[in-house]
């Protein structure tokens, strides 16, 4: 079955189990990937690491807003 088969027949359904595949397609496209997770909980560590041993300073808020609304 093609891609465009499973449209045209998603498209003969009803509103609700439309909303269903969409969600369940979603849910399915949103599954963590675990070296990815692993890898940023390294980093986030190694960087708070850095930021309490006074490596890397932080930047007040205000900053950081002023700067990304311009």
């Amino acid at each position: 079955m093609t891609a465009k088969n499973i449209e045209k027949s998603i498209l003969q359904l009803s509103p609700v189990e439309r909303i269903r595949i969409v969600e369940n397609i979603l849910a399915s496209l949103n599954q963590p990937d675990k070296n990815i997770e692993r890898a940023w909980g390294i980093e986030s560590e190694k960087r708070l690491a850095a930021y309490k041993n006074g490596k890397v300073k932080g930047i007040p808020l205000e900053t950081v807003k002023k700067h990304f609304s311009q």
